[in-house]
């Protein structure tokens, strides 16, 4: 039986195995953001961000430490104050001794991450990343359906497949859309790289208007910001869970934290 007292530092190891720090875009705030590195660890909790409700819950099970995709502190912080979330949630960890870490554009650039999560949930073949960078990482996933599909199939395809619904589209194409291109999150950044790959779709979150205008035989799928990333808690719980099986490892019972609401 396993009886070694597991610290901080022991999780962020394995966090950063599956997904390296050193590959976070420049703008990104990943890595530990409360709390030290030789905090002991006996629960962690799970999430997609971390709100002061997401803190309060850890407290409530015992968890001292809370992971998540999104990170707690995103720019910089000018004063923490408990009229602000953000501030709130920063002083409700602080104060019950949690430490919080975020696997943010680290785990949105390695295959088995966020992008690639939307690549398998679609079925696609010959998965490959989109805008690659040195060390097989890099942004968005790239790939092939199992079958050419009308573009109003494809809609509906995505629709069933993310249990959504409803999705933003571009003006829907005449030809087959047979390769789709993706990004988890806010990908309008990489819709010229959709198009280079040969993809007749791409799917992200977060696109603005003018994005919609699209040339003839391409298309722009927008499934939401939230949609697009959820699976990467389930994906952080089961790394977590293969690797520290003797304390308790949960996923958030208030897992929708999305702040858009659809009416």
């Amino acid at each position: 039986m396993d009886t070694r007292t597991y610290k901080v530092k022991d999780v962020v190891s394995v966090i950063e195995a599956f997904a390296p720090l050193g590959i976070q875009e420049s703008w990104d705030n990943s890595g530990l953001s409360v709390g030290s590195p030789e905090s002991p660890v006996h629960s962690i909790l799970l999430g997609l961000d971390c709100t002061p409700e997401l803190v309060d819950e850890a407290v409530a099970a015992g968890a001292d430490m809370i992971v998540t995709h999104h990170p707690l502190i995103f720019s910089g912080l000018k004063k923490i104050a408990p009229e602000d979330p953000v501030g709130l949630a920063v002083m409700k960890a602080v104060k019950a001794g949690v430490s919080v870490y975020s696997a943010h554009t680290t785990a949105d650039k390695v295959v088995a991450g966020v992008s690639g999560a939307m690549a398998r949930r679609l079925g696609l073949s010959d998965i490959m990343i989109l805008d690659r960078e040195d060390g097989d990482v890099g942004l968005g996933t790239v790939g092939n359906l199992p079958f050419p599909m009308s573009s109003a199939d494809a809609v509906r395809y995505v629709k069933e497949k993310f249990s959504l619904k409803a999705v933003r589209t571009s003006r829907p194409i005449d030809i087959p859309v047979s390769r789709v291109a993706m990004c988890g999150g806010a990908g309008s950044s990489l819709i010229g790289k959709a198009e280079a790959s040969g993809a007749q779709l791409f799917i992200s979150g977060d696109i603005s208007y003018h994005h919609f205008f699209t040339g003839k035989d391409f298309m722009i799928m927008d499934i939401g910001h939230y949609e697009s990333e959820i699976e990467i808690v389930a994906i952080l719980f089961s790394l977590l869970k293969k690797n520290f099986p003797t304390f308790a490892v949960r996923i958030t019972e208030n897992i929708y934290s999305n702040p858009v609401f659809y009416f």
